[in-house]
Formats: structure tokens, C-alpha cells, sequence
């Protein structure tokens, strides 16, 4: 697709131009151009050029509509603990509602931190008397959590998923309170949200 992002940024462009700047000979481009062409990547008119053809103008705008997406447009509902809630009620909430991680918030609904799978299945395993601790003993806690704001856009909320390696994400919003650490959970986004719309762009096509 090397062509059609150079016809992309300097359409009308002639094919000797797209030859020089991918620095291969014009002959070497004559089958992919037309191929192209047929395939409506790229269209041509005598003595203008190359410019987007209506597949790849539609491709270009689907790439825009993509980076211009927020979180707020997408998130999906917060699944909620508090941070007395007890390991035993987690498990059953995890299951319950069948999700990765829990949000941990404290007694004024603040972000506290995130409980998974895997720290509720350290802790249980082999240890009948955890079931009753609280979750905030084992808990990241919210300087280590990442989060995303519902203005930020939904291709930061997939960098910091895949930088993570984790599968959702709270979304959060600054709080009234007086403490600048104070985060208000507003939602969530997941791996599966992103996905989901990806899958229903493609099938507006």
C-alpha cells in the first residue's frame, strides 16, 4: 500500500513522480498501478494524474473517523467493588458479571485500585482463611493503575492496553475534592469494546 499513501499525501500525482519517490523504475509500477486502479484504490486521469479512487478515499476517511474516536463514545460500564469488600464476594462479583479485573474504589466512590483474576487466584489457593480479608490488602493500587479520560481517544486507550498487557482500562474523571489524586470511575474500556467497533466498522462497508 506503499502507493496509495503516496498518492494519499501528494495527489495529483504523475506515476514517473510515484516511481522517484519510491525509487523504483516506472516499468516496475505499471502492473501494481493498474492493478490498483482496477481495484478502485486509485484512480487516473490523462495529463493530471493519480489521485484516490473511492475505495481508498473511504478507507482514508474510516482511518480519520478511527483516530477521532474518544473513549467517552465507547466505554462501557464500570463493574465496582469497594475496598472492604471481601475476597470471597470479589470471586463471586468476578463471576457474576464475568470480567478480568474489578475496579476498587474507596468510601467517597474514588478509584482505589484494580483487583484480577490472577490476585484473587494467588491468594484463595491453598489459603481457606483469605476468603474474609479485605481486597484492598491485595490490590494495585491507584498509583500504579493506568486509566484513561473519556477525551482521550480510543487509539491511546489500545496503546496503553497493548504497552500493559492487560485487557481494560477504568476511565476516569477528575473529582471535586480537594485532593489532586482523587478520580472519579465513570466507566471502562476493554479489548472487546475496541474490537466490537472495529468489527462494526468494517461491516458498514
Amino acid at each position: 500500500m506503499e502507493i496509495v499513501n503516496v498518492v494519499k499525501k501528494h495527489a495529483p500525482i504523475t506515476g514517473e513522480q510515484i516511481a522517484e519517490m519510491l525509487n523504483v523504475s516506472r516499468a516496475t509500477l505499471r502492473t501494481d498501478l493498474s492493478k490498483l486502479v482496477i481495484l478502485d484504490y486509485i484512480d487516473a486521469k490523462p495529463k493530471v494524474g493519480y489521485f484516490l479512487g473511492n475505495r481508498g478515499a473511504a478507507e482514508r476517511e474510516q482511518k480519520l473517523s478511527l483516530l477521532k474516536m474518544k473513549v467517552g463514545d465507547l466505554h462501557s460500564v464500570p463493574i465496582i467493588i469497594r475496598e472492604t469488600t471481601t475476597i470471597q464476594e470479589a470471586v463471586v462479583s468476578l463471576f457474576l458479571e464475568n470480567v478480568g479485573n474489578l475496579i476498587v474504589t474507596d468510601a467517597e466512590g474514588h478509584l482505589a485500585g484494580i483487583v484480577s483474576r490472577k490476585d484473587l487466584l494467588k491468594v484463595t489457593l491453598g489459603n481457606p482463611s483469605a476468603s474474609s480479608m479485605p481486597v484492598s490488602l491485595i490490590m494495585t493500587r491507584r498509583a500504579n493503575v493506568t486509566t484513561v479520560e473519556p477525551e482521550d481517544t480510543v487509539l491511546d486507550a489500545a496503546r496503553k492496553i497493548i504497552a500493559q498487557q492487560i485487557d481494560s482500562l477504568p476511565v476516569v474523571v477528575k473529582s471535586e475534592s480537594d485532593n489532586p489524586d482523587a478520580w472519579k470511575v465513570v466507566g471502562r474500556i476493554t479489548k472487546t469494546n475496541i474490537i466490537k467497533m472495529l468489527l462494526d466498522m468494517v461491516s458498514e462497508e
